[in-house]
């Protein structure tokens, strides 16, 4: 009986061992099956990222084109406008000077048919003047300077205003 039992106890152990020997087998099969499958996962994972950054990269490169298309554009149009209303005081100056001087002067158109009893007609002409048509009666020199002076500050707003309106224009077109 003896000899059975060691038998028996040898073939348990074999049985045991060939049991343990598939286990760990079949465990290193699908560690290994298991690992090739996470980094297929981690290169696709990897590509995928890779891919997005590239893309993200690619957008900020356009979008800093289309700053930098912006910036110089709205660096042209200051220098136009800086251009435009520097030449527009120039003409103030100038209008201002020569009505300082009294080389022009400016006058305004007076409502004759107020001045001739409402019935339309002309006063004749002042005896050695050779002026025909509507009576005009001239500025001093200080309210001619004045009226300058405002118009020019209604120039330079209405050219502010051209140049915003440019900017919105361009500004919305490029979004």
């Amino acid at each position: 009986m003896k000899l059975d039992a060691v038998k028996w106890g040898g073939a348990l152990l074999l049985i045991f061992g060939l049991v343990a020997i598939s286990a760990w087998t079949a465990w290193t099969w699908q560690a290994n099956a298991y690992g090739q499958l996470l980094a297929a996962k981690e290169t696709a994972y990897q590509t995928e990222r890779t891919n997005l950054a590239n893309a993200n990269s690619a957008q900020i490169l356009a979008e800093q084109g289309k700053r930098f298309a912006l910036e110089q554009w709205l660096a042209a149009s200051d220098q136009a406008h800086y251009r435009v209303l520097s030449d527009e005081k120039t003409k103030q100056e100038r209008l201002r000077d020569r009505l300082a001087t009294a080389d022009l002067r400016l006058s305004v158109l007076l409502d004759t048919a107020a001045t001739n009893g409402g019935d339309g007609m002309q006063a004749s002409t002042v005896p050695g003047g050779v002026v025909h048509g509507t009576a005009r009666a001239q500025l001093d020199r200080a309210h001619a300077q004045r009226i300058i002076r405002i118009t020019g500050d209604g120039d330079q707003g209405l050219i502010a205003l051209q140049a915003c309106q440019a900017y919105a224009k361009e500004v919305s077109r490029t979004k």
